[in-house]
């Protein structure tokens, strides 16, 4: 079997913006760009089976017709020929839509959700669909991990972090409704992008949770911005939301005013080599002339630490009830159609009542304000990603203890791949405010100059 070593001080050279001069001025084309992926998925997909379905001369045929645009100096937007990967949660016009489901096995709906319509409307070539986990939850897939095939690639994600963790695709369409973008991308060394709820269309998505963001996993920092920002020019934020805003380009690097050390509920499942690496990072950035406020020296941040204890299960009781429709109706035709994953956890999430489901919203609302509160102290959160590198074996997809306190905001994150453990890469999390998406990339881009790394 194929493995990678994985080095966190490597150049990234995967990225697709960095090429589009070379488009222009005729050095290089997206049609050649894409042919390197293929040989690239080739080399490895069967080892790291990150793809459902793959529609090569759908692609083909889409590169070549870019290709043409940028020879006449006319492309569709700054991601025209950009090569996408998609959580086969997305409908897809010319590929099936399984949910990773046996249930969805033949679901063709023929059409595009609201993001692909986007994407393609912008001259992406939509390549394949990534695998995912059943219905988006805990069941794992058959996609592994490609700097350890022995290891999960994380989930739900899973094929969409793969792939580019693998260099198959520059960037990967998924989703999040607890960690399903943060988590894969920490393990799979990729730029992760959960943007604020609402920022992306999720109209034929197959994710209507009331915490669920669409967002990208990428190959730089550059392409996870610019992927997300292109596509909301052309399919909108959700229905009463406004989406991704600003300019395209990457925004320039701005120093945070003051950052939020938040170790949250995952720090006591965290080693004590993780946690000295991570104290090492604060230690770089407090010496990059930038204030680092932990629970010990700030009241305000102790208290939102303690309020926020409890995010992962008020997520998955959230999620459960919101969940049992469709599901429950699945299991009653056909018990065998879920697995024994899914089947065990509907028969506690029918125990939670109208009343119970209120209660949880609004300690989620309670966890909500708390954070946008810290706001006129804090600049941002950091954090980790994951309590360690992705977990051996595959009946698991590791823990999303770090990941999902974006998700219960409502806020952007962005997962940045800067160590490593046991060999393995390990992400670091900026969580920002709702609606300040741009801006948290500008922090991250800070981030990577003062440690000396390309975005």
């Amino acid at each position: 079997m194929i493995s990678e070593t994985y080095n966190p001080q490597a150049t990234r050279l995967r990225g697709f913006y960095m090429h589009v001069e070379r488009f222009l001025d005729g050095s290089d084309t997206p049609r050649a760009y894409l042919d390197r992926c293929l040989d690239e998925i080739d080399r490895r997909e069967g080892d790291v089976r990150a793809f459902v379905t793959l529609n090569i001369d759908g692609a083909r045929a889409a590169a070549d017709a870019s290709t043409a645009r940028y020879a006449a100096g006319a492309p569709l937007s700054e991601i025209d020929g950009m090569p996408f990967g998609i959580k086969d949660l997305f409908e897809t016009e010319d590929m099936p839509t399984k949910c990773g489901s046996s249930i969805f096995k033949d679901n063709h709906t023929g059409r595009d959700s609201a993001l692909i319509a986007g994407l393609r409307k912008a001259g992406a070539i939509i390549l394949g669909k990534t695998v995912t986990t059943e219905f988006a939850f805990y069941n794992p897939g058959p996609t592994r991990n490609p700097f350890d095939l022995g290891r999960t690639p994380g989930g739900s994600s899973s094929g969409s972090g793969a792939a580019v963790g693998a260099g198959f695709v520059p960037v990967a369409i998924g989703s999040q409704v607890v960690g399903s973008l943060i988590r894969p991308s920490s393990y799979n060394a990729n730029y992760g992008f959960k943007p604020s709820f609402g920022a992306i269309n999720r109209e034929g998505a197959y994710s209507n949770l009331s915490q669920t963001s669409l967002g990208t996993h990428a190959a730089t920092l550059t392409d996870a911005w610019v992927a997300a920002r292109v596509a909301t020019k052309f399919c909108g934020g959700d229905p009463g939301y406004v989406g991704l805003t600003g300019d395209v380009a990457l925004p320039e690097s701005a120093r945070p005013g003051r950052l939020a050390r938040f170790d949250s509920a995952g720090w006591d499942k965290t080693s004590p080599d993780i946690q000295a690496k991570f104290d090492a990072l604060i230690q770089t950035l407090s010496s990059a002339d930038i204030p680092i406020a932990g629970r010990q020296n700030s009241p305000r941040l102790e208290g939102f630490e303690r309020l926020m204890t409890p995010a992962l299960d008020v997520t998955n009781d959230i999620c459960g009830y919101e969940s049992l429709w469709p599901l429950k109706y699945y299991h009653r035709r056909d018990p065998d159609s879920l697995s024994q994953n899914i089947s065990a956890r509907l028969s506690d999430w029918e125990k939670i009542s109208a009343d119970q489901y209120a209660v949880l919203l609004d300690k989620r609302q309670a966890m909500r304000a708390a954070h946008e509160a810290l706001s006129d102290e804090f600049t941002a959160l950091i954090t980790l990603s994951a309590p360690g590198p992705a977990p051996k074996g595959h009946d698991w997809t590791g823990d999303p203890i770090y990941a999902v306190n974006s998700s219960v905001l409502g806020a952007p994150a962005i997962s940045l791949p800067l160590l490593e453990a046991e060999g393995m890469p390990l992400g670091i999390q900026l969580i920002g405010y709702p609606r300040k998406d741009r801006e948290l990339f500008a922090y991250a881009r800070w981030i990577l100059d003062v440690l000396g790394l390309k975005p």
